[in-house]
Order: structure tokens, then C-alpha cells, then sequence
């Protein structure tokens, strides 16, 4: 989240408020939010990654058991203001000195426009598309597993439903609830009451992420890193770009060149969020802040705020598992519940769980999901080129990982779903058949240690 930092107040309080000469807007591309996804990085709004029609059949005889997923919330607000506020700060000075382009004329409405929005959301809550992503996969849930959701009804089994106890989590957990409720009726006075649970579903907030929230705070290596990447020509040369689409080229050159890097992250900042409140936007079609960066531009700020993602809770550094190896309360649960329906003592249908980027994150890479398997080095930093990492595929808004359990005969298999798409476990864990995506419990917790 940019703030107001001191280089950009700096910059704001010697602007000269005299008129300059006109600058017309740059011309270049913008890009469109499908059409550019990884540079919404986590922002990115959700998508299911395969149709349920192509799923594979389970092998025959086997039914399903049990399901139980982790989800992150749905697509909300910004976490505050703060971003609008800064670059409107900025937008006012240009507009006292008449050094708005044709564009930036546009932007400080538009952005105030958002804010406003975003503000009568409630920051940080869920917006109607992160309301209807979050109903939308419910709704599939149950219509992937209707044999068992009837099971559950005919046998009076419970479903848990806990999260992080954040608003914005619980909210997800209570609208998914509902929805498989309206979906099967029977299955309402069998669904318990939102829980919370912070050592699960908010670990790098919780006692478990002590040594986590230390290396975020005083690892020089991290800080080292993360700033080498930050301060390259190219981010420099595409934050001018970003504010000359915006203000005259006098009025940027007046900013220094933390101050001018501050705003255009901002700008950013309102590209990548406004997707998420597309159905707050005027007629619901979208607030069209894509017309104020290039699509080169984006991608590149849409790489730095991926790179900080991939350091902070990502695969990381090679020689390093501080990012995730908190993750392993959650994939312990995980295999704790799949384990109890085996062994008999369980006594639930579902387990429904709903967290945050900061929980999904660590758990694909601890799991092994795809473009979560490759730390880097010192040598070899993080790149797009070099490296698969993705914050919009690994963890958008309302992503989850999904395992449904299936028995036949005392055997019992589980099936992956990572954003909806069948996906296979690591390696290291061999399918019940080749090309499989069903796998024996028995091998999970071989491969994962667990045995």
C-alpha cells in the first residue's frame, strides 16, 4: 500500500503553482483488464480456471465423502484512501497551475469518484463482485458434489465454517454458507456458525508467524532485494510515463525521483483495484482506469508488486523457508480432517475455511502448486523471464484450494482443485493412475512426510 511518503510531501510543498506551458497527454497503449491480467497482480478479480464438464470421472466405485477447502475473501476495496489521497494531492496542485493534460483533467474526478465508492463499501470489505465470486463458487461446490451434499442432509452430518475473523473473511465464509443453504435447503440447520480461528487462517498475524513478521521488519537481505528491484532505470522511466499521461512534462520534472515513483505506484494502485468495484462504477461498467497507464507501464509496476509478493510470501530465497513454513497449520488441518473421515471420528461433511493472500500464498508454495515450486537465488533474482511466479494465478481475489475425498471399500482418495482447476500434487506424489488427478491418501502422507 503506498503511503504519503516523505519524499513525495516533500515534493508536493515545493511544486511552483505558477502557470506552465501545455504538454499533450501521451498516446500510448492502455490494455485491458483481461487482456493484461498479471499486472492486477492479487488484485486480480477471480475466475474459475476450468469447466466442471471436463472434470475427470472418479475411478469407478468410488464416491464422494467429504470435501474441505481455504479461500481467500473475494474481491473488496482498497484497504483505505490512502493511495486516492496521494495522487489526488498531487492532482490538485497540477489543477491550481492549469498543468492537468487532457486525461489528467478526466483522472481527479474519476479517481474521486472511486474513492467515494470504495469509502461507502467500507475499506477493506467486500464489493458486489467479491460477494457474487465468493456465492458463484459456493454454488459450484455444490453442484460438483450433489451425491454428497445429500449424504450430508440424509445424515445429519455437520459443516464447519471458520475464518480468519477478519470482516472481510467472514463475510466470504457467511455468504458461502448461504449459498450452498439456498443451493440444498436441507443442508441450513446442519451448517454451524462462522468460528473464528487466527492461529489457522491469520498465521502471519498469529503466534506461529513470530520468527515471520521479524524477517519482514529487519531482514537486510529482503530489504537489500527488494529495493534493487524497485530502483531501476526502467521503474523511473515508467513513472514519468505514468504522470506525463496526467500532468505536464514541467510539472513531473519538478518531482523528485522517489517522489514521482511514489505517485505513479498510486496510480497503479487504483488501476489494479478498480476491477474488483466494477459493479459499483457508474452503470456498472467499470471505472475505465486503464485509460491513465499504459499496458507496458502496468505490467511493470504489475512485476514489482508481484516481486515483493514472491519475497515476502512466496517461494522466496532457496536457502530459506521463513515465507511458508508457517503454512503448515493449515496443510496439517488439511489432511487432519481427510485422516478423521478415513479413521471413522470425524464428524463433519465439509470443512469451508476463508483467509487471505497472506495464508494462500505460503500454502501453495509449502504445497508445491504450480508456479509456486522455483525460490531464487542472490545470482538469480526474481524475474517474469526467469521465474513462473504470478500474484494474479497463485492467489487472486476469492482464490482457493480445494480437496474432495472420495471411498471405496476403506480405500480413500482425494482430488485437488486449485482455483477450480483439477491440479496435481507435487512430484513427489504419484497418482493412483498415470495422468491421474485422483491420488490414495496413504501416498499424500507418504510424500508429504505425514507417514
Amino acid at each position: 500500500m503506498n503511503r504519503v511518503t516523505p519524499a513525495l510531501a516533500t515534493a508536493l510543498g515545493a511544486l511552483v503553482l505558477t502557470a506552465l506551458p501545455a504538454h499533450a497527454a501521451d498516446t500510448g497503449g492502455s490494455g485491458a483488464h483481461l487482456a493484461h491480467r498479471d499486472s492486477y497482480g492479487t488484485k486480480a478479480t477471480y475466475a474459475p480456471g476450468q469447466s466442471a464438464r471436463s472434470y475427470q470421472r472418479p475411478p469407478a466405485g468410488f464416491t464422494p465423502v467429504f470435501t474441505e477447502n481455504v479461500s481467500r475473501h473475494g474481491s473488496r476495496s482498497a484497504s483505505d484512501g490512502e493511495d486516492a489521497d496521494l495522487i489526488l494531492a498531487l492532482w490538485d496542485k497540477a489543477e491550481a497551475a492549469g498543468q492537468l493534460t487532457g486525461k489528467g483533467k478526466e483522472f481527479g474526478p474519476k479517481v474521486r469518484a472511486l474513492q467515494a465508492a470504495m469509502a461507502k463499501v467500507g475499506y477493506g470489505d467486500l464489493s458486489g463482485l467479491g460477494k457474487k465470486e465468493i456465492q458463484d463458487t459456493a454454488v459450484r461446490t455444490a453442484e460438483r458434489l450433489p451425491s454428497l451434499f445429500a449424504g450430508i442432509a440424509r445424515d445429519g452430518e455437520k459443516i464447519d465454517v471458520v475464518s480468519s475473523g477478519q470482516t472481510r473473511a467472514t463475510d466470504s465464509a457467511d455468504l458461502y454458507a448461504g449459498a450452498l443453504a439456498d443451493t440444498y435447503p436441507a443442508l441450513k440447520p446442519l451448517i454451524g456458525t462462522t468460528r473464528t480461528d487466527k492461529d489457522l487462517l491469520y498465521f502471519h498475524k498469529a503466534d506461529g508467524g513470530a520468527a515471520y513478521r521479524d524477517y519482514i521488519a529487519n531482514d537486510q537481505r529482503l530489504a537489500d532485494t527488494l529495493a534493487k528491484i524497485t530502483d531501476q532505470p526502467k521503474t523511473h522511466r515508467a513513472a514519468a510515463d505514468v504522470l506525463r499521461r496526467l500532468f505536464t512534462a514541467p510539472f513531473v520534472e519538478q518531482l523528485g525521483g522517489a517522489a514521482r515513483v511514489d505517485a505513479a505506484r498510486a496510480v497503479h494502485a487504483l488501476y489494479a483495484i478498480a476491477p474488483a468495484m466494477s459493479q459499483e462504477s457508474p452503470g456498472g461498467k467499470g471505472w475505465g482506469m486503464q485509460r491513465y497507464i499504459s499496458a507496458s507501464d502496468a505490467a511493470w509496476f504489475g512485476y514489482l508488486g508481484d516481486a515483493e509478493d514472491f519475497y515476502e510470501k512466496g517461494p522466496g530465497f532457496a536457502d530459506s523457508d521463513i515465507t511458508y513454513k508457517m503454512a503448515d497449520v493449515l496443510l496439517d488441518d488439511f489432511f487432519e480432517r481427510a485422516e478423521a473421515e478415513r479413521s471413522g471420528t470425524g464428524t463433519l461433511g465439509a470443512e469451508l475455511r476463508f483467509t487471505h493472500a497472506e495464508e494462500i500464498i505460503p500454502l501453495a508454495a509449502l504445497m508445491g502448486l504450480p508456479g509456486s515450486t522455483e525460490p531464487v537465488t542472490a545470482a538469480r533474482p526474481y524475474t517474469y523471464a526467469s521465474n513462473p511466479w504470478r500474484g494474479a494465478e497463485v492467489a487472486p481475489l476469492a482464490s482457493n484450494i480445494q480437496w474432495d475425498v472420495y471411498e471405496n471399500n476403506g480405500r480413500f482418495l482425494v482430488r485437488m482443485l486449485y482455483n477450480e482447476q483439477e491440479t496435481s500434487f507435487k512430484p513427489a506424489c504419484a497418482p493412483m493412475a498415470k495422468g491421474s488427478k485422483f491420488y490414495d491418501l496413504d501416498e499424500l502422507e507418504r510424500c508429504f512426510g505425514r507417514s
